[in-house]
């Protein structure tokens, strides 16, 4: 994802969406010097003036201080400041990620290896919460199809199943029956392969924080946030599609796909308009989260109000 100091760049040259769809446009342009830097360890742009950059979005980012205190990590706890205040002991390092199930090159990778001849890319994504609020989010991760391609699945696989670690000790959230541990969330394939699905190692230029999923998350901007699963530890290669948490906790209200969808009401309150966290007004929800140019063609033939 390109982003723009628009101090230093008029608005006549800020490179279009379409531009960061092509990732091999993006790293063409990423040669040239014009697309972000990019990221390596912890606080490599801990010095960028965060507060100037603006997104190909057109949008304000999110406050950091938002970013890293309003969140839902269950693993630390059901209220929004919960994650950050209980996941301060957490540490993420060493951190290993098993590869399974229907691919040709199953294995445990540690955290180095896992992400080694990716390209770390800045990002900028919408993600929107089932709860009627949003962020504008600076990521830095890998494309998760880097991670598949070097998986091999077999032609049979149709899915990617993702798993949290459970370890109650570390995670005390996990202590309390609120959902079956540990997490798990999937993907379709082809959804998984598409250039905007990433693995976030990394926000406003530093390592995840412990309570954003540290160190490794899954990022699907044209979902709710919910499908982006933290501190992911398995990968597994499917034929047919996996249960996951919130689907097989209350299948009414969260169902496999999760696009954002703001013409079908969550049974508890309207999709069709959210608030951006940080602001007081509340603004039209897009469908796909405002990625439909991009992922509409996915969904080609499937009823989106059946599968929700």
């Amino acid at each position: 994802m390109l982003i723009k100091k628009p101090n230093d760049i008029p608005s006549s040259e800020i490179t279009p969406e379409s531009v960061y769809v092509d990732r091999r446009r993006f790293i063409g342009l990423a040669a040239a010097g014009v697309a972000g830097a990019r990221l390596g360890g912890r606080g490599s742009q801990a010095q960028k003036d965060w507060s100037l950059v603006r997104s190909d979005l057109n949008e304000e980012l999110t406050p950091y201080e938002h970013v890293t205190t309003y969140n839902n990590f269950y693993e630390f706890g059901v209220t929004k400041d919960g994650p950050a205040k209980n996941s301060k002991d957490f540490n993420p390092v060493p951190w290993t990620i098993e590869i399974e199930g229907m691919c040709k090159n199953p294995g445990t990778l540690g955290l180095e290896d896992f992400i080694k001849d990716s390209t770390l890319e800045d990002r900028v994504y919408r993600l929107r919460c089932v709860e009627a609020w949003s962020m504008v989010i600076p990521w830095r991760g890998i494309p998760l199809s880097d991670v598949i391609a070097r998986a091999e699945p077999l032609g049979s696989a149709r899915f990617v199943e993702f798993t949290t670690l459970l370890d109650p000790e570390r995670m005390p959230g996990q202590r309390r029956p609120v959902l079956r541990w540990p997490y798990v969330e999937a993907l379709r394939l082809d959804e998984a392969r598409h250039p905007l699905a990433i693995l976030a190692t990394g926000v406003y230029g530093e390592d995840l924080p412990n309570q954003n999923g540290a160190p490794l998350r899954l990022v699907v901007p044209w979902k709710y946030g919910f499908k982006s699963i933290k501190s992911i530890v398995k990968m597994r290669f499917l034929e047919t599609m996996p249960t996951t948490t919130w689907a097989e906790s209350n299948p009414r209200e969260y169902g496999f796909y999760a696009n954002v969808n703001p013409e079908v009401d969550h049974p508890r309150w309207s999709q069709g308009r959210e608030r951006r966290l940080g602001e007081f007004r509340r603004r039209a929800t897009l469908p796909f989260n405002g990625y439909a140019e991009s992922v509409a063609s996915l969904y080609d033939g499937l009823d989106l109000r059946v599968n929700y």
